[in-house]
């Protein structure tokens, strides 16, 4: 995730969403730097991202050396918290599951199990595959980007909306009333509409909520006991923390405990909550080959890159790969929801692990959380 970011920024453009194409980003710096295996560069992360004004941070690390928890400003180490978009792993991951028991190909066009649902002002559902849904180069546009969307969730006035209901439906129509962002395969760019879909699509073939399907397959096999699917359910599990808000406001905004609100403006995009813990764990299993069969874990891993993501990123199939600035790569995602922006990130092998959460989303670093796990690296400050 970038560095400091207006509301609008973090949640119009990555509400759910990995924080955008910048997640897990920094700029490169000449040498590598040793890893401090006792995580005391992590735990200055953590504080200098409260110095900067977030509320509060939580992290959990796993590497060969053991489990280790940190906190800063008020927070608990145990906080369940909104995790965004990295939901869209978990969509993801079920996805390639139905493809491996032969439910489904990823090759197949949208249309064959959402037929008419993507039409409208240049859209086609019949030239966009569902694999494109998954690594964002569909094209179609993304819902948080609509004004009007922006304007009622986002803003002031999500005070007056926070618990308006969508349907994964009219999330689509609002995207269709747009233009496609290119043509189907031509380009890439992040887009909520994409998982959206992935979520319809894994209803249509299972005949139950997706939000069962990740229950089933992913959460009670792996004994994820913080990780749920909240559907309709407004209210935060707990142990947790206040989520904090400026509602896209400038820096004299008031703060507003955003900690309530309707999951469904983010569906399989970015519904889920979890905590550290929990994330370590589903990462450490995705990479370490225990969710997917071989050729499924290939595809998950299978990159495209693209001038917006920046020439440290290439984005699999609902996975980010990112290489860091000591030259380390790290898997994993990002996601920012209102007053809530995390990260999740593991190694190859699946060994080091790191998951995070800043409750604030008009500020904060944690790139260099990341940074200071893997890498070693110091925060400057």
């Amino acid at each position: 995730m970038s560095a400091v970011r207006t509301t609008r920024t973090v949640l119009a453009t990555a509400l759910v969403a990995g924080l955008t194409a910048t997640a897990l980003a920094t700029p490169a710096l000449a040498a590598p730097a040793p890893v401090k295996r006792d995580h005391a560069a992590t735990q200055q992360a953590l504080q200098a991202a409260v110095d900067a004004g977030v509320p509060g941070v939580v992290a959990g690390a796993r590497d060969g050396h053991g489990r280790w928890t940190g906190t800063a400003g008020d927070r608990k180490g145990d906080d369940r918290y909104r995790v965004g978009s990295i939901t869209k792993t978990f969509t993801a991951t079920v996805l390639l599951q139905l493809q491996a028991e032969g439910r489904l190909d990823l090759d197949d066009p949208v249309e064959k199990w959402l037929p008419g649902v993507v039409r409208g002002n240049g859209h086609d559902g019949r030239k966009i595959t569902l694999r494109q849904l998954l690594n964002h180069t569909s094209g179609i546009y993304s819902v948080t980007a609509d004004p009007g969307f922006q304007e009622k969730v986002f803003g002031p006035a999500f005070l007056e909306h926070r618990y308006d209901r969508w349907t994964p439906r009219q999330l689509v129509a609002i995207a269709m009333t747009h233009e496609p962002d290119f043509a189907p395969g031509t380009d890439w760019n992040y887009s909520n509409t994409n998982y959206v879909l992935a979520g319809l699509v894994i209803e249509k073939v299972t005949g139950r909520p997706y939000g069962k399907a990740v229950e089933n397959r992913i959460i009670k096999p792996l004994k994820l006991r913080a990780t749920s699917v909240p559907g309709t359910d407004v209210t935060m599990p707990a142990p947790s923390s206040p989520a904090w808000s400026k509602l896209s406001g400038g820096p004299e905004a008031p703060v507003h405990d955003v900690s309530e609100l309707s999951p469904t403006i983010a569906y399989a995009a970015g519904e889920m909550i979890s905590d550290s813990k929990d994330l370590q764990t589903f990462y450490r299993a995705l990479l370490g080959g225990r969710l997917l069969p071989k050729a499924e874990q290939r595809e998950l891993t299978t990159t495209v890159t693209s001038d917006r993501m920046g020439p440290s990123i290439r984005y699999g199939l609902g996975l980010m790969q990112v290489k860091l600035s000591c030259g380390k790569e790290v898997w994993g995602h990002g996601g920012g929801i209102h007053g809530s922006a995390s990260e999740a990130a593991v190694t190859k092998d699946g060994r080091h692990s790191l998951a995070l959460n800043l409750n604030a989303d008009w500020t904060g670093d944690s790139s260099s959380v990341v940074e200071a796990e893997f890498c070693g690296v110091t925060p400057k400050g």
